[in-house]
């Protein structure tokens, strides 16, 4: 039998906090709900497998196996590492409802989902997540678990 896993404990900050810790650029994507320029992240086009982690918290978000291209300017992935990897709350800036993508752990700003059949995904999903949000913790090449 597995062993339970215990969910990951709420990461609770200040504001002085997270300004201490992230860069100008970082907490104004993680903290302010801002986005990146398209095409600028750094993961856009990485085809590095891996694991994509909260750049705040260092929670696991993303696994490299569920990214996509989606030409959309942004690393775009179809699925959570888990189903409570993230949380979802709706998001009507910018003069339209749009669903607003959060690190479960820090309720860091991470990007935004979206839904439609032309992704050619499993599930129709195109998390669209900006690169300064996540870090890249690439495989090692160990024995696989």
């Amino acid at each position: 039998m597995d062993p339970v896993t215990e969910p990951a404990a709420k990461v609770v900050k200040t504001d002085a906090e997270w300004r201490a810790e992230l860069s100008p650029a970082e907490y104004q994507v993680l903290r302010q709900a801002a986005t990146e320029r398209p095409f600028a992240g750094e993961y856009t086009d990485t085809k590095t497998q891996g694991v994509y982690a909260c750049r705040a918290c260092g929670a696991e978000l993303f696994r490299s196996d569920t990214k996509f291209d989606s030409h959309c300017g942004w690393p775009s992935f179809f699925t959570p590492l888990a189903g409570d990897a993230v949380i979802e709350r709706v998001d009507m800036e910018m003069g339209m409802k749009r669903t607003e993508v959060l690190c479960a752990t820090c309720h860091s700003h991470l990007g935004h989902v979206f839904e439609g059949e032309g992704y050619g995904t499993p599930t129709d999903l195109r998390y669209c997540i900006n690169s300064i949000s996540m870090r890249l913790l690439p495989d090692t090449g160990g024995a696989a678990s």
